[in-house]
Protein backbone atom coordinates (compact mmCIF):
# COMPACT_ATOMS: atom_id res chain seq x y z
CA UNK A 1 0.00 0.00 0.00
CA UNK A 2 1.39 3.43 -0.89
CA UNK A 3 -1.38 5.78 0.15
CA UNK A 4 0.98 8.38 1.57
CA UNK A 5 3.32 8.48 -1.38
CA UNK A 6 0.47 8.47 -3.88
CA UNK A 7 -1.32 11.29 -2.07
CA UNK A 8 1.84 13.39 -1.92
CA UNK A 9 2.54 12.77 -5.59
CA UNK A 10 -0.99 13.75 -6.56
CA UNK A 11 -0.74 17.01 -4.61
CA UNK A 12 2.60 17.89 -6.17
CA UNK A 13 1.44 16.98 -9.68
CA UNK A 14 -1.62 19.19 -9.24
CA UNK A 15 0.60 21.97 -7.92
CA UNK A 16 2.72 21.79 -11.06
CA UNK A 17 -0.31 22.85 -13.10
CA UNK A 18 -1.44 25.48 -10.62
CA UNK A 19 -4.05 23.47 -8.73
CA UNK A 20 -3.63 23.72 -4.94
CA UNK A 21 -5.30 21.53 -2.28
CA UNK A 22 -8.88 22.42 -1.39
CA UNK A 23 -8.05 22.38 2.30
CA UNK A 24 -4.78 23.19 4.07
CA UNK A 25 -2.68 20.24 5.20
CA UNK A 26 -1.35 22.04 8.32
CA UNK A 27 -3.62 22.24 11.37
CA UNK A 28 -3.33 25.96 12.12
CA UNK A 29 -4.26 26.91 8.57
CA UNK A 30 -7.04 24.33 8.44
CA UNK A 31 -8.54 25.69 11.64
CA UNK A 32 -8.17 29.29 10.51
CA UNK A 33 -9.86 28.69 7.16
CA UNK A 34 -12.69 26.80 8.86
CA UNK A 35 -13.21 29.70 11.27
CA UNK A 36 -13.59 32.06 8.33
CA UNK A 37 -16.07 29.72 6.66
CA UNK A 38 -18.39 29.26 9.66
CA UNK A 39 -20.99 31.48 11.28
CA UNK A 40 -20.33 32.72 14.82
CA UNK A 41 -22.78 30.19 16.22
CA UNK A 42 -21.37 27.30 14.24
CA UNK A 43 -17.78 28.15 15.17
CA UNK A 44 -18.66 28.49 18.86
CA UNK A 45 -20.41 25.13 18.86
CA UNK A 46 -17.80 23.18 16.89
CA UNK A 47 -14.57 24.75 18.16
CA UNK A 48 -15.68 25.54 21.70
CA UNK A 49 -14.99 23.44 24.76
CA UNK A 50 -15.84 23.43 28.45
CA UNK A 51 -14.89 26.22 30.83
CA UNK A 52 -11.53 27.82 30.13
CA UNK A 53 -10.88 25.09 27.57
CA UNK A 54 -8.00 23.71 29.60
CA UNK A 55 -8.99 20.12 28.80
CA UNK A 56 -8.62 20.82 25.10
CA UNK A 57 -5.14 22.16 25.86
CA UNK A 58 -4.45 19.10 28.04
CA UNK A 59 -5.39 16.81 25.15
CA UNK A 60 -2.83 18.53 22.98
CA UNK A 61 -0.19 18.59 25.73
CA UNK A 62 -0.68 14.86 26.38
CA UNK A 63 0.01 14.06 22.73
CA UNK A 64 2.97 16.44 22.63
CA UNK A 65 4.63 14.64 25.57
CA UNK A 66 5.37 11.68 23.31
CA UNK A 67 7.94 11.50 20.55
CA UNK A 68 8.33 8.94 17.79
CA UNK A 69 11.56 6.91 17.85
CA UNK A 70 12.35 5.72 14.30
CA UNK A 71 14.10 2.47 13.50
CA UNK A 72 16.21 2.18 10.33
CA UNK A 73 17.22 -0.40 7.73
CA UNK A 74 13.90 -2.18 7.80
CA UNK A 75 11.92 -3.25 4.76
CA UNK A 76 8.80 -1.07 4.85
CA UNK A 77 8.18 -0.92 1.11
CA UNK A 78 4.84 -2.70 1.48
CA UNK A 79 2.81 -1.36 4.39
CA UNK A 80 -0.51 -2.61 5.72
CA UNK A 81 -2.64 0.10 7.34
CA UNK A 82 -5.63 -2.13 7.95
CA UNK A 83 -7.05 -3.07 11.34
CA UNK A 84 -9.66 -5.60 12.42
CA UNK A 85 -12.54 -4.69 14.69
CA UNK A 86 -15.43 -7.00 15.61
CA UNK A 87 -14.91 -9.28 12.65
CA UNK A 88 -14.55 -6.50 10.08
CA UNK A 89 -11.33 -5.49 8.37
CA UNK A 90 -11.06 -1.73 7.81
CA UNK A 91 -8.50 -0.18 5.43
CA UNK A 92 -6.96 2.12 8.05
CA UNK A 93 -7.16 2.67 11.81
CA UNK A 94 -8.98 6.00 11.37
CA UNK A 95 -12.71 6.27 12.07
CA UNK A 96 -14.89 9.34 11.51
CA UNK A 97 -16.10 10.22 15.01
CA UNK A 98 -19.70 11.26 15.66
CA UNK A 99 -20.13 15.03 15.43
CA UNK A 100 -23.54 16.48 16.17
CA UNK A 101 -25.41 19.29 14.45
CA UNK A 102 -23.38 19.21 11.24
CA UNK A 103 -26.24 21.13 9.65
CA UNK A 104 -24.75 24.19 11.34
CA UNK A 105 -21.57 23.68 9.33
CA UNK A 106 -23.13 22.75 5.98
CA UNK A 107 -26.82 22.38 5.05
CA UNK A 108 -26.32 18.69 4.24
CA UNK A 109 -23.23 18.13 6.37
CA UNK A 110 -24.22 14.66 7.60
CA UNK A 111 -24.63 13.45 4.03
CA UNK A 112 -21.39 15.10 2.94
CA UNK A 113 -19.22 13.42 5.58
CA UNK A 114 -21.03 10.11 5.08
CA UNK A 115 -20.20 10.14 1.37
CA UNK A 116 -16.65 11.32 2.03
CA UNK A 117 -16.02 8.53 4.55
CA UNK A 118 -17.67 5.94 2.32
CA UNK A 119 -15.42 6.86 -0.62
CA UNK A 120 -12.36 6.14 1.53
CA UNK A 121 -13.72 3.07 3.34
CA UNK A 122 -13.52 4.96 6.63
CA UNK A 123 -16.19 3.77 9.09
CA UNK A 124 -18.49 6.67 9.97
CA UNK A 125 -20.02 6.75 13.45
CA UNK A 126 -23.45 8.32 12.93
CA UNK A 127 -24.41 10.82 15.62
CA UNK A 128 -27.67 10.72 17.56
CA UNK A 129 -27.63 14.51 17.29
CA UNK A 130 -27.64 14.51 13.50
CA UNK A 131 -29.37 17.00 11.24
CA UNK A 132 -30.41 14.20 8.85
CA UNK A 133 -32.14 10.92 9.83
CA UNK A 134 -29.89 7.88 9.91
CA UNK A 135 -31.77 6.09 7.12
CA UNK A 136 -31.05 8.89 4.65
CA UNK A 137 -27.40 9.03 5.69
CA UNK A 138 -26.94 5.28 5.30
CA UNK A 139 -28.63 5.34 1.90
CA UNK A 140 -26.06 7.94 0.81
CA UNK A 141 -23.22 5.64 1.92
CA UNK A 142 -24.23 2.60 -0.09
CA UNK A 143 -22.63 -0.48 1.46
CA UNK A 144 -19.83 1.41 3.23
CA UNK A 145 -19.25 0.59 6.92
CA UNK A 146 -20.91 2.66 9.63
CA UNK A 147 -21.51 2.52 13.37
CA UNK A 148 -24.15 4.29 15.45
CA UNK A 149 -23.53 6.54 18.44
CA UNK A 150 -26.23 6.41 21.12
CA UNK A 151 -27.05 9.11 23.64
CA UNK A 152 -29.06 7.21 26.26
CA UNK A 153 -32.43 8.95 26.57
CA UNK A 154 -34.56 9.11 29.70
CA UNK A 155 -37.05 7.05 27.67
CA UNK A 156 -35.98 3.41 27.37
CA UNK A 157 -38.59 2.95 24.64
CA UNK A 158 -36.84 5.63 22.61
CA UNK A 159 -33.45 4.03 23.25
CA UNK A 160 -34.78 0.71 22.02
CA UNK A 161 -36.27 2.32 18.92
CA UNK A 162 -33.08 4.18 17.98
CA UNK A 163 -30.96 1.05 18.42
CA UNK A 164 -33.44 -1.02 16.43
CA UNK A 165 -33.30 1.50 13.58
CA UNK A 166 -29.50 1.51 13.68
CA UNK A 167 -29.34 -2.26 13.52
CA UNK A 168 -31.87 -2.34 10.67
CA UNK A 169 -29.75 0.22 8.80
CA UNK A 170 -26.75 -2.10 8.83
CA UNK A 171 -24.70 -0.50 11.61
CA UNK A 172 -21.74 -2.65 12.63
CA UNK A 173 -21.52 -1.46 16.24
CA UNK A 174 -23.27 0.69 18.85
CA UNK A 175 -21.20 3.38 20.60
CA UNK A 176 -22.74 4.54 23.87
CA UNK A 177 -21.52 8.03 24.73
CA UNK A 178 -21.42 8.25 28.54
CA UNK A 179 -19.97 11.67 29.26
CA UNK A 180 -22.83 13.89 28.09
CA UNK A 181 -25.70 13.04 30.43
CA UNK A 182 -25.37 16.70 31.44
CA UNK A 183 -24.35 19.35 28.93
CA UNK A 184 -20.91 20.74 29.72
CA UNK A 185 -20.42 24.39 30.70
CA UNK A 186 -19.44 25.87 27.33
CA UNK A 187 -18.84 29.63 27.54
CA UNK A 188 -18.70 30.23 23.79
CA UNK A 189 -22.25 28.92 23.40
CA UNK A 190 -23.43 30.48 26.66
CA UNK A 191 -22.20 33.94 25.69
CA UNK A 192 -24.20 33.70 22.47
CA UNK A 193 -27.21 32.32 24.36
CA UNK A 194 -27.39 29.64 21.69
CA UNK A 195 -28.16 25.94 21.96
CA UNK A 196 -28.85 24.47 18.51
CA UNK A 197 -31.33 21.91 19.83
CA UNK A 198 -33.54 24.68 21.20
CA UNK A 199 -33.82 25.88 17.59
CA UNK A 200 -34.79 22.42 16.32
CA UNK A 201 -31.34 21.80 14.85
CA UNK A 202 -29.59 18.44 15.34
CA UNK A 203 -32.68 16.46 16.41
CA UNK A 204 -33.50 14.69 13.14
CA UNK A 205 -32.96 11.22 14.64
CA UNK A 206 -35.74 12.08 17.08
CA UNK A 207 -38.25 13.76 14.82
CA UNK A 208 -37.96 10.81 12.43
CA UNK A 209 -38.56 8.26 15.20
CA UNK A 210 -41.99 6.65 15.83
CA UNK A 211 -41.50 6.41 19.60
CA UNK A 212 -40.47 10.05 19.79
CA UNK A 213 -43.55 10.97 17.72
CA UNK A 214 -45.68 9.18 20.30
CA UNK A 215 -44.00 11.11 23.12
CA UNK A 216 -44.72 14.38 21.30
CA UNK A 217 -48.36 13.33 20.84
CA UNK A 218 -48.63 12.60 24.55
CA UNK A 219 -47.15 15.97 25.41
CA UNK A 220 -49.54 17.83 23.12
CA UNK A 221 -52.54 15.91 24.48
CA UNK A 222 -51.54 16.58 28.07
CA UNK A 223 -51.28 20.33 27.44
CA UNK A 224 -53.56 21.19 24.50
CA UNK A 225 -53.47 24.90 25.32
CA UNK A 226 -49.85 25.35 26.34
CA UNK A 227 -48.92 29.03 26.66
CA UNK A 228 -47.09 30.63 23.79
CA UNK A 229 -43.81 32.43 24.50
CA UNK A 230 -43.77 36.21 24.74
CA UNK A 231 -43.35 37.64 21.26
CA UNK A 232 -40.02 39.39 20.69
CA UNK A 233 -37.82 39.66 17.59
CA UNK A 234 -35.63 36.84 18.93
CA UNK A 235 -38.66 34.69 19.73
CA UNK A 236 -39.83 35.08 16.15
CA UNK A 237 -36.39 34.15 14.80
CA UNK A 238 -36.27 31.07 17.03
CA UNK A 239 -39.76 29.97 16.01
CA UNK A 240 -38.81 30.37 12.36
CA UNK A 241 -35.70 28.23 12.96
CA UNK A 242 -37.74 25.54 14.68
CA UNK A 243 -40.34 25.59 11.91
CA UNK A 244 -37.72 25.40 9.17
CA UNK A 245 -35.78 22.57 10.84
CA UNK A 246 -38.84 20.41 11.53
CA UNK A 247 -39.78 17.76 8.93
CA UNK A 248 -42.53 18.80 6.56
CA UNK A 249 -43.57 21.90 4.70
CA UNK A 250 -42.69 25.24 6.25
CA UNK A 251 -46.22 26.68 5.86
CA UNK A 252 -47.97 23.76 7.52
CA UNK A 253 -45.34 23.65 10.28
CA UNK A 254 -45.91 27.34 10.90
CA UNK A 255 -49.56 26.66 11.72
CA UNK A 256 -48.78 23.64 13.90
CA UNK A 257 -47.82 23.29 17.55
CA UNK A 258 -45.85 20.17 16.75
CA UNK A 259 -42.45 21.68 15.88
CA UNK A 260 -42.23 23.53 19.21
CA UNK A 261 -43.61 20.53 21.11
CA UNK A 262 -40.93 18.37 19.47
CA UNK A 263 -38.16 20.67 20.69
CA UNK A 264 -39.62 20.75 24.21
CA UNK A 265 -39.96 16.96 24.23
CA UNK A 266 -36.38 16.53 23.07
CA UNK A 267 -35.07 18.82 25.81
CA UNK A 268 -36.98 16.71 28.35
CA UNK A 269 -35.87 13.26 27.18
CA UNK A 270 -32.39 13.82 25.70
CA UNK A 271 -30.24 12.75 28.64
CA UNK A 272 -30.29 10.43 31.62
CA UNK A 273 -28.04 11.15 34.59
CA UNK A 274 -29.36 8.13 36.50
CA UNK A 275 -27.70 5.67 34.11
CA UNK A 276 -25.62 2.97 35.85
CA UNK A 277 -23.74 -0.19 34.94
CA UNK A 278 -26.89 -2.19 35.60
CA UNK A 279 -28.62 -0.48 32.65
CA UNK A 280 -26.21 -2.05 30.17
CA UNK A 281 -28.12 -5.33 30.41
CA UNK A 282 -31.14 -3.56 28.92
CA UNK A 283 -29.12 -2.58 25.85
CA UNK A 284 -27.48 -6.00 25.53
CA UNK A 285 -30.92 -7.56 25.53
CA UNK A 286 -32.02 -5.44 22.59
CA UNK A 287 -29.15 -5.72 20.14
CA UNK A 288 -26.74 -8.35 18.92
CA UNK A 289 -24.29 -5.68 17.73
CA UNK A 290 -20.98 -5.03 19.50
CA UNK A 291 -21.37 -2.39 22.23
CA UNK A 292 -18.61 0.15 22.92
CA UNK A 293 -18.51 2.61 25.80
CA UNK A 294 -17.24 6.05 24.83
CA UNK A 295 -15.93 8.40 27.50
CA UNK A 296 -13.94 5.97 29.65
CA UNK A 297 -11.03 7.67 31.45
CA UNK A 298 -10.40 5.60 34.59
CA UNK A 299 -8.80 2.12 34.62
CA UNK A 300 -11.35 0.87 37.16
CA UNK A 301 -14.16 1.73 34.75
CA UNK A 302 -12.31 -0.18 32.05
CA UNK A 303 -12.09 -3.20 34.36
CA UNK A 304 -15.82 -2.98 35.06
CA UNK A 305 -16.59 -2.67 31.35
CA UNK A 306 -14.77 -5.93 30.63
CA UNK A 307 -16.56 -7.62 33.53
CA UNK A 308 -19.93 -6.43 32.20
CA UNK A 309 -19.25 -8.00 28.82
CA UNK A 310 -18.81 -4.77 26.88
CA UNK A 311 -17.20 -5.33 23.49
CA UNK A 312 -14.97 -2.25 23.31
CA UNK A 313 -13.91 1.03 24.94
CA UNK A 314 -13.26 4.45 23.49
CA UNK A 315 -10.91 6.47 25.67
CA UNK A 316 -12.28 9.99 25.27
CA UNK A 317 -13.05 13.19 27.14
CA UNK A 318 -15.38 14.43 24.40
CA UNK A 319 -12.53 16.49 22.95
CA UNK A 320 -12.58 18.70 26.04
CA UNK A 321 -16.21 19.74 25.56
CA UNK A 322 -17.64 18.39 28.80
CA UNK A 323 -15.34 18.96 31.81
CA UNK A 324 -12.77 21.71 32.25
CA UNK A 325 -9.46 20.86 33.99
CA UNK A 326 -9.83 17.18 33.05
CA UNK A 327 -7.09 14.70 32.28
CA UNK A 328 -5.73 14.76 28.75
CA UNK A 329 -7.22 11.78 26.96
CA UNK A 330 -3.88 10.32 25.87
CA UNK A 331 -2.68 10.45 29.49
CA UNK A 332 -5.52 8.04 30.31
CA UNK A 333 -4.87 5.65 27.43
CA UNK A 334 -1.82 3.61 28.60
CA UNK A 335 -3.31 2.78 32.01
CA UNK A 336 -6.57 1.64 30.45
CA UNK A 337 -4.78 -0.44 27.81
CA UNK A 338 -2.73 -2.09 30.55
CA UNK A 339 -5.80 -2.81 32.66
CA UNK A 340 -7.80 -4.25 29.76
CA UNK A 341 -4.80 -6.39 28.76
CA UNK A 342 -6.12 -7.28 25.32
CA UNK A 343 -9.52 -8.55 26.49
CA UNK A 344 -11.36 -6.04 24.28
CA UNK A 345 -10.32 -3.38 21.76
CA UNK A 346 -9.45 0.05 23.16
CA UNK A 347 -10.00 2.95 20.76
CA UNK A 348 -8.78 6.51 21.22
CA UNK A 349 -10.44 9.90 20.71
CA UNK A 350 -9.79 13.56 21.61
CA UNK A 351 -7.16 15.98 20.36
CA UNK A 352 -6.05 14.15 17.20
CA UNK A 353 -4.83 16.56 14.54
CA UNK A 354 -2.43 14.55 12.40
CA UNK A 355 -1.33 11.16 11.17
CA UNK A 356 1.56 11.35 13.61
CA UNK A 357 -0.96 11.69 16.48
CA UNK A 358 -2.68 8.55 15.20
CA UNK A 359 0.66 6.75 15.23
CA UNK A 360 1.39 7.77 18.82
CA UNK A 361 -1.99 6.58 20.03
CA UNK A 362 -1.57 3.26 18.22
CA UNK A 363 1.90 2.78 19.71
CA UNK A 364 0.38 3.29 23.17
CA UNK A 365 -2.11 0.52 22.58
CA UNK A 366 -5.08 1.96 20.72
CA UNK A 367 -6.65 -0.42 18.21
CA UNK A 368 -8.07 2.48 16.18
CA UNK A 369 -8.44 6.24 16.42
CA UNK A 370 -11.51 8.45 16.03
CA UNK A 371 -11.25 11.89 14.42
CA UNK A 372 -13.97 14.55 14.52
CA UNK A 373 -13.06 18.24 14.49
CA UNK A 374 -10.52 17.76 11.71
CA UNK A 375 -13.00 16.50 9.11
CA UNK A 376 -15.59 19.02 10.35
CA UNK A 377 -13.18 21.82 9.49
CA UNK A 378 -12.69 20.35 6.01
CA UNK A 379 -16.46 20.13 5.69
CA UNK A 380 -16.82 23.81 6.55
CA UNK A 381 -14.25 24.85 3.96
CA UNK A 382 -15.23 22.69 0.99
CA UNK A 383 -18.13 20.39 1.83
CA UNK A 384 -17.88 16.71 0.94
CA UNK A 385 -14.65 17.15 -1.00
CA UNK A 386 -13.09 19.08 1.88
CA UNK A 387 -14.02 16.43 4.44
CA UNK A 388 -12.71 13.69 2.16
CA UNK A 389 -9.45 15.54 1.62
CA UNK A 390 -8.88 15.92 5.37
CA UNK A 391 -9.50 12.22 5.99
CA UNK A 392 -7.32 11.28 3.02
CA UNK A 393 -4.51 13.50 4.31
CA UNK A 394 -4.69 11.98 7.80
CA UNK A 395 -4.45 8.48 6.37
CA UNK A 396 -1.62 9.51 4.05
CA UNK A 397 0.40 11.12 6.83
CA UNK A 398 -0.13 8.11 9.04
CA UNK A 399 1.10 5.85 6.25
CA UNK A 400 4.23 7.94 5.74
CA UNK A 401 4.88 8.15 9.47
CA UNK A 402 4.47 4.38 9.76
CA UNK A 403 7.05 3.77 7.06
CA UNK A 404 9.52 6.42 8.19
CA UNK A 405 9.41 5.05 11.73
CA UNK A 406 10.49 1.65 10.42
CA UNK A 407 7.15 -0.10 10.80
CA UNK A 408 5.09 -1.86 8.16
CA UNK A 409 1.86 -2.81 9.95
CA UNK A 410 -0.60 -0.51 11.68
CA UNK A 411 -1.88 -3.26 13.94
CA UNK A 412 1.52 -4.13 15.42
CA UNK A 413 3.28 -0.84 16.20
CA UNK A 414 5.55 -1.61 19.19
CA UNK A 415 5.41 0.36 22.42
CA UNK A 416 9.06 1.40 22.06
CA UNK A 417 8.21 3.20 18.81
CA UNK A 418 7.43 6.21 21.05
CA UNK A 419 9.18 7.75 24.03
CA UNK A 420 7.79 10.08 26.68
CA UNK A 421 9.62 13.39 27.03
Amino acid sequence: MAIGRNTQSAIFRDGAIGRLPLVPTAWAELEGRAHQAMSRRAWAYVAGSAGNESTTAANRAALDRWRIVPRVLRDVEHRDLSVELFGHRYPSPILAAPVGVLGLVRPHGDLDIARAAAALGVPYILSTQASVPMERVVAAMGHAPHWYQLYWSSSDDLVESLVSRAEASGAQAIVVTLDTHLLGWRPRDLDLGYLPFAHGEGIAQYTSDPVFARLVDERMSAAPDSPRPRITPQTIRTLVDITRNHPGAFRSNLRSRRPRASVDTFLDVFSRSSLTWENLAFLRGRTSLPILLKGVQHPDDATRAVAEGVDGIIVSNHAGRQIDDALGSLDALPGIVERVDGAIPVLFDSGVRSGADVFVAMALGATAVCVGRAYTYGLAIAGQRGAAEVLRNLIAEFDITLGLSGNARADSIPRDAVARV
